[in-house]
């Protein structure tokens, strides 16, 4: 099926998948998964036992310069889409403007990811009550650190961990040091 998703379409679909354990279970999401976590783990938190995030989306940033940086990049990302067919100049302009991740996205996977940043803005970090552990890379430049430290903050029941000199993807960078991290914390 070919249609633009959004948060609801990915709780439905995890769902699915934890109705058939039994018992509660640990979830752990990165990035947008973390996003997922966090959504799907604010409807159902009687089927969580903990909540691992890693460099997780899921705080919405609305300030009014980076709203303004948006509008302007996006702009100027258009006109040159529209004026260039230089793929160097088109990734240039994808790369100025912070969106390189949309560079090779379909129209509606563009469109999919466009419906999940905005729900970030309805998510309640602050009513997640499973305890959660919460991993960030120090030096994380897709998903800042002071997000993680946001997080924390919102979530009652967290830890924070942070991985020195890693950055969006610690899992893969630092693995001994966050299984480590992970280990301690569920034994």
């Amino acid at each position: 099926e070919k249609k633009v998703l959004n948060i609801s379409n990915y709780i439905y679909w995890l769902k699915q998948i934890l109705d058939k354990e039994k018992g509660k279970v640990i979830l752990l999401g990165h990035s947008n998964g973390g996003r997922i976590s966090l959504n799907f783990v604010s409807k159902y938190p009687e089927k969580i036992d903990r909540l691992i995030l890693i460099d997780s989306a899921g705080i919405y940033h609305n300030e009014l310069l980076l709203r303004i940086k948006r509008l302007f990049f996006s702009a100027l990302a258009k006109i040159g889409k529209r004026l260039t067919t230089s793929p160097t100049l088109r990734n240039f302009l994808y790369k100025l403007t912070g969106e390189s991740d949309y560079k090779n996205a379909s129209k509606r996977m563009g469109k999919t990811m466009v419906n999940l940043i905005k729900s970030d803005a309805l998510l309640n970090l602050s009513t997640i009550t499973v305890p959660t552990l919460i991993i960030w890379g120090e030096n994380d430049k897709t998903l800042p650190l002071r997000d993680g430290e946001k997080m924390h903050e919102l979530i009652k029941n967290s830890k924070l961990k942070v991985i020195k000199n890693a950055r969006h993807s610690p899992q893969l960078t630092h693995p001994v040091e966050v299984a480590n991290i992970i280990i301690e914390e569920i034994t």
